[in-house]
């Protein structure tokens, strides 16, 4: 979920004349196109991440104990559309969507994990399930936008947001197909050299499968029915990969763990590779992996990484703002790490300073609440809540020129 998404994080993209082409992460411009609404954290231009990154926000609030700003969540309420969908940002609430409106899986997804786990929104994450499920592919997965190709990332955040609000990925099919066999098709053989076990974003114009960490990251967490919020799984033996076992769900997840294990025994961190650029370290896909492999149960191999963040992530988190934040309080939470004590830093705090004053504020973290737990609330409230119903950028290529427009990420990632 690269700060991105990721991301990411998700990552999103868009296939433009047959190429297929992974998120990258976009520095945010520092002079927004538009005015800054009231209730949105952060303060760079909304137009590409506005939902994606109120989403981490108040999920990742909800997740410390946090009770957000009653207009923090009345915004992210109204950004959704009559269909059930979300743009990445409308500026003008007041005008109904219409066919020139690019709405997304991304965004919708990440809204759905956030307003499920504050609960009281059950009609508008419904009428959210409800459009989602109606563009899902025939292969079982969902792109970017409609109608476009399945990628790890967009079909990971989906499955992650339909196992929020209480559905079974496995039985959300298309054609007979599930997430998990869109996810299946996108994973490369454990016979694959130092590939093995990961996850490829879309395939080539070839059809051939490149490792992306974003994408696995994504992938490990879709494959298991996981959000961006979830637990540490049970501990196992140190995850290795087997084709053999990628006939199942937890099977396909132990191998992209060890992809990632593998990936961060090293340095302790994903490093990104834009064209041109210098590898750096991603802290956003490392946030990621380390959530994926909590999830998986390989919590062993996701101290190094998470070690990593506490000691490195500082200035990233405080220059890409509210999204990176989230990510590592994911990652905390995942681990069972204290996010209020995270290498001297309280990342709930300097969420919380990102946009509206809370409501309340837990005291410790034992008061934190599990939104893993909590994905069924809304079915215990049938009222709707009486609010209105990251920088995700896609990537479009046309001859060779790259035009901006997202999803982390992850993937993803990866981490706003």
């Amino acid at each position: 979920m690269n700060i991105r998404r990721s991301a990411a994080a998700l990552a999103a993209a868009t296939v433009v004349l047959g190429a297929a082409v992974p998120a990258v992460a976009v520095t945010p411009s520092p002079t927004p196109s538009v005015a800054i609404p009231d209730g949105l954290y952060g303060t760079t231009d909304p137009t590409y991440d506005g939902v994606w990154r109120q989403s981490l926000a108040l999920l990742a609030q909800r997740t410390t104990g946090v009770t957000p700003a009653d207009r923090a969540v009345a915004w992210l309420a109204g950004q959704q559309c009559a269909s059930g969908a979300f743009a990445a940002f409308r500026a003008d609430t007041a005008k109904a969507c219409d066919a020139k409106l690019m709405v997304d899986t991304n965004s919708t997804a990440a809204a759905v994990q956030a307003l499920a786990a504050l609960g009281g929104h059950r009609t508008a994450t419904e009428k959210a399930v409800g459009w989602l499920k109606s563009v899902q592919n025939a292969d079982g997965g969902w792109g970017y936008t409609p109608g476009g190709a399945s990628d790890a990332n967009s079909t990971s955040v989906v499955a992650g947001a339909l196992a929020a609000a209480g559905e079974k990925t496995s039985e959300v099919r298309k054609g007979g197909k599930s997430s998990y066999d869109a996810l299946l098709k996108l994973s490369i053989t454990c016979d694959i050299g130092p590939d093995g076990g990961a996850f490829a974003y879309q395939p080539d114009k070839k059809g051939a499968l490149a490792a992306n960490a974003d994408a696995t990251a994504a992938g490990v967490l879709g494959v298991l029915g996981k959000g961006f919020v979830t637990t540490a799984g049970k501990t196992s033996a140190p995850p290795t990969c087997d084709s053999a076992t990628a006939g199942t769900p937890s099977g396909l997840a132990r191998n992209g763990a060890a992809h990632l294990a593998a990936a961060v025994l090293g340095a302790g961190y994903l490093k990104s590779a834009l064209p041109g650029a210098e590898d750096q370290p991603d802290y956003g896909n490392t946030a990621d992996a380390v959530v994926a492999l909590a999830a998986q149960g390989a919590t062993e191999q996701a101290k190094k990484p998470l070690a990593w963040l506490e000691q490195n992530s500082a200035a990233w988190a405080k220059q890409s703002g509210p999204a990176a934040y989230a990510q590592l309080i994911f990652a905390a939470h995942a681990m069972g790490a204290d996010p209020r004590h995270f290498g001297g830093a309280d990342l709930v705090a300097q969420l919380d300073a990102t946009g509206p004053t809370p409501q309340a504020t837990a005291k410790a973290t034992d008061q934190s609440v599990d939104a893993d737990a909590d994905a069924d609330a809304d079915k215990k409230d049938d009222s709707d809540s009486g609010y209105g119903v990251w920088w995700i950028v896609g990537v479009f290529l046309v001859a060779g020129i790259g035009i901006g427009f997202l999803i982390s990420v992850r993937g993803r990632k990866r981490q706003p």
